[in-house]
């Protein structure tokens, strides 16, 4: 039985999977994982037992998650160093304790001080009565009531992405975004269109063309067009002015 560990990411929760049954399931948690962040797991009693060869290519690259896992023989072992234990499920299984959306939970971990695990019950029957009172919260999805079946890598795909909301994961820079182009740019392309469309009667008949022109200028100033995007546009518009190209 490996020792709980206090990595690097003291702070990022601890996915536990307890008695999970199929590496690929495995596998799959890992590369979900990864995705926002987190690279703690923990497997308590893994019925194919551990490492599982099948793990490996359902985690598509997830391999720092997989290389670092650790196997426990229970629940107990597996969170004895974190102050704060939640339990997915979605039945409260006769134990009477708080109830959690994914996000009230991913909240407690990121303003709650000590160590947070995560309990991921097993592939066909979900977590037991008992590993359940382990844990100080029950977090529940809201989901449609007559089909609540979410697979593991679901589940834990989920819980992270709430998590990695407090976190500053990697987003588009405002560099990578050009800014809105100026009126006058989008003025032109407007004017451009209609120039293109007045020979083909676009707008009659005459007592409609206020309304028609007035409609087309609020269909094209709704996105926020860059110059880029407008400059794009214009090409467009003249290539079809243009008509069919000779060559």
């Amino acid at each position: 039985m490996s020792q709980p560990t206090d990595p690097n990411g003291a702070h990022n929760p601890v996915i536990v999977l307890v008695r999970p049954q199929l590496g690929e399931n495995i596998g799959k948690a890992a590369r979900a994982m990864l995705n926002f962040g987190l690279t703690e797991m923990r497997l308590v009693a893994p019925r194919d037992g551990w490492p599982n060869p099948s793990a490996g290519p359902a985690a598509s690259g997830a391999d720092i998650v997989l290389e670092q896992a650790q196997v426990f023989d229970s629940v107990a072992d597996a969170v004895a160093d974190c102050a704060h234990v939640h339990a997915t499920t979605v039945r409260k299984r006769g134990v009477t304790k708080p109830v959690l959306t994914p996000e009230e939970a991913a909240r407690e971990m990121a303003t709650m001080a000590g160590r947070h695990a995560i309990l991921f019950g097993p592939e066909r029957s979900g977590l037991e009565t008992d590993d359940v009172a382990l844990a100080r919260t029950i977090v529940t999805v809201p989901i449609n009531p007559e089909f609540g079946s979410l697979n593991l890598a679901q589940a834990v795909i989920l819980l992270s992405y709430e998590w990695s909301k407090s976190r500053d994961l990697a987003q588009p820079t405002s560099e990578e975004l050009l800014p809105p182009a100026p009126q006058e740019e989008l003025d032109s392309m407007i004017g451009q269109l209609e120039a293109m469309l007045e020979p083909c009667g676009y707008f009659r008949p005459e007592s409609r063309a206020q309304a028609t022109r007035r409609t087309l200028r609020t269909m094209l100033t709704k996105p926020a067009w860059n110059h880029l995007e407008i400059r794009t546009m214009r090409g467009v518009l003249s290539a079809l002015a243009r008509g069919p190209r000779d060559d």
